[in-house]
């Protein structure tokens, strides 16, 4: 008897936001979904770090600080509109969202000051200050390409199954074709950011797109100047903290039906004949399964640690290939002497040693770039006198599985950084016990099998759009999701591969053929 899509069964392996996007979207579809989270609660990347408060002054115990050690940035509201709105519900009914107007505060050790704004006018006023009118009259020239990039890649590459070469020509079409060749298809982002800007400090101000996707804007495409647009078109602070994001996901994909189980760790994902058929658990509970969503790292599969069956799912790639991997420190500490607001960013003098550090020779940056995340501020609130909860980020090598970093490199990494920021005038006053250092290390262990990447492969060369692996793979059942997947890191992105993945499986149930191409409707640039 023939099985109907009821019938189905399917496992979601780990529970970031990819894979509780794809267990919403596969159980509303009235499939019969479990999700499966090793750790002690769902979000994947999207964690809190507790940090000791000291005791009070009459003595009582001290009192643990949850900080967001993980993304800091909601953007593309679009993207979780339309899948709570595909459920009947309203986004603002989850989620506490705060639209920000200073989209980052960014300063110079060697001297200067810039607040970008999600009002372009306004940046470009500001950047008419700092850098002169020429520079802001080149960033509306700039804003206007970003804006023409994203327009011409949103439907064909963000919103749809990874395109090939051949497939994006032919999605694109003239217009769109124009566009990426006034970009310069060839080029690497700090070569078009070279071309607008004169001012060095705008080059390094924009080039920072790159790393949104843990790459060097020296190796990285130039289409990743259409991130500019994105935070145009919208930031907001999330109240309670960026874990509220993966918990109103939770909410959503039990909702529809989807069973979530956390503490349940994946060994082998199953084979039968070819195709998957289960999983098998840490203890030897085996779950069937017709169908699996793997929203893990794809280089996990690659180096077999879900079973040598799913091995062949997607290529593995070399350690160089890899992207940033971070040191951060959750802290509770008083601050005073700078401004902060709730995203601020800290540029030493030599950009791109940085990045020949990290991609070149696998070590710590000697000059880096700092981002403090000020999570109790809004737009210039005030300092909060018992302290305020921050995370401070600098680029690391994505070696966490070859070798531990040195104590006295870590220090030095660690001086480096709080030296910039005092230049920059911030003084933090930060006890030792207050302070949780998370590196590379710690990161292959909280996702293994990416050394402590956490964007996936490095977005390198102009063919890194295509290399990327896809939703489906070659093995008949098994699926991605996540950010090591099409169409890429960051939260909405993995949220939308989380969505691409479910809507590839429904496909398939649909149809003998796997090649027909899915995508997600809806968008910034839809009217």
């Amino acid at each position: 008897m023939m099985r109907t899509a009821t019938d189905h069964r399917v496992v979601v392996v780990g529970g970031g936001v990819g894979g509780l996007a794809a267990a919403a979207d596969l159980a509303r579809q009235g499939l019969e979904v479990t999700l499966l989270e090793r750790a002690p609660t769902v979000g994947g990347k999207l964690r809190q770090v507790v940090v000791d408060r000291p005791a009070s002054a009459d003595g009582t115990a001290a009192v643990g600080t949850g900080i967001d050690a993980g993304p800091t940035v909601f953007t593309m509201r679009w993207v979780f509109d339309g899948l709570f709105g595909d459920s009947g519900l309203r986004l603002e009914d989850e989620l506490a969202l705060h639209p920000v107007e200073v989209l980052a505060r960014h300063a110079w050790g060697d001297g200067g000051r810039l607040d970008l704004f999600a009002d372009p006018r306004r940046s470009a006023e500001a950047i008419g200050e700092f850098a002169g009118p020429a520079e802001a009259r080149r960033y509306l020239a700039f804003c206007a390409q970003a804006r023409d990039a994203y327009a011409a890649l949103e439907g064909p590459y963000i919103r749809s199954q990874r395109p090939s070469l051949a497939s994006m020509m032919t999605d694109l079409g003239l217009r769109g074709s124009r566009v990426l060749v006034g970009l310069g298809p060839f080029s690497d982002l700090w070569s078009a950011l070279s071309r607008h800007f004169h001012d060095p400090r705008l080059q390094q101000l924009f080039g920072r797109y790159a790393t949104y996707c843990g790459s060097s804007p020296f190796a990285a495409p130039a289409t990743l100047m259409l991130v500019a647009h994105v935070e145009t078109q919208g930031v907001w602070t999330v109240g309670g903290g960026m874990v509220e994001v993966g918990r109103a996901l939770a909410r959503l994909a039990e909702h529809n039906g989807a069973t979530l189980r956390t503490g349940s760790h994946v060994e082998t994902i199953e084979m039968r004949e070819g195709r998957v058929c289960g999983v098998r658990l840490a203890g030897g509970e085996t779950l069937r399964a017709d169908s699996v969503v793997f929203n893990g790292d794809a280089q996990a599969l690659a180096r077999g640690l879900l079973g040598t069956g799913a091995q062949s799912a997607v290529e593995p790639i070399e350690p160089p290939q890899r992207s940033l991997s971070a040191m951060t420190w959750c802290m509770q500490a008083k601050t005073s002497g700078f401004p902060l607001v709730h995203h601020n960013v800290f540029f030493d003098d030599d950009y791109k040693r940085e990045f020949s550090d990290i991609f070149g020779h696998g070590r710590l940056p000697g000059k880096a770039t700092v981002y403090l995340c000020a999570q109790d501020r809004h737009d210039d609130d005030a300092p909060i006198a018992a302290g305020e909860r921050l995370l401070a980020l600098v680029n690391a090598p994505a070696m966490g599985d070859l070798r531990d970093l040195d104590p006295e490199e870590i220090d030095q990494c660690h001086t480096k950084a709080m030296n910039l920021m005092r230049r920059c005038g911030l003084q933090l006053d930060c006890p030792p016990s207050q302070s949780v250092l998370t590196g590379p290390t710690a990161f292959e262990k909280l996702f293994p099998g990416t050394g402590g990447a956490l964007y996936g492969e490095a977005c390198h060369g102009w063919m890194a759009s295509f290399k990327r692996p896809a939703s489906w793979t070659r093995i008949p059942g098994l699926y991605l999701a996540g950010g090591s997947a099409h169409p890429g890191p960051g939260v909405p992105m993995a949220t939308l591969s989380g969505r691409l993945a479910a809507a590839t499986l429904m496909a398939h149930l649909g149809s003998t053929s796997r090649s027909a191409r899915v995508h997600i409707s809806g968008g910034m640039s839809m009217p």
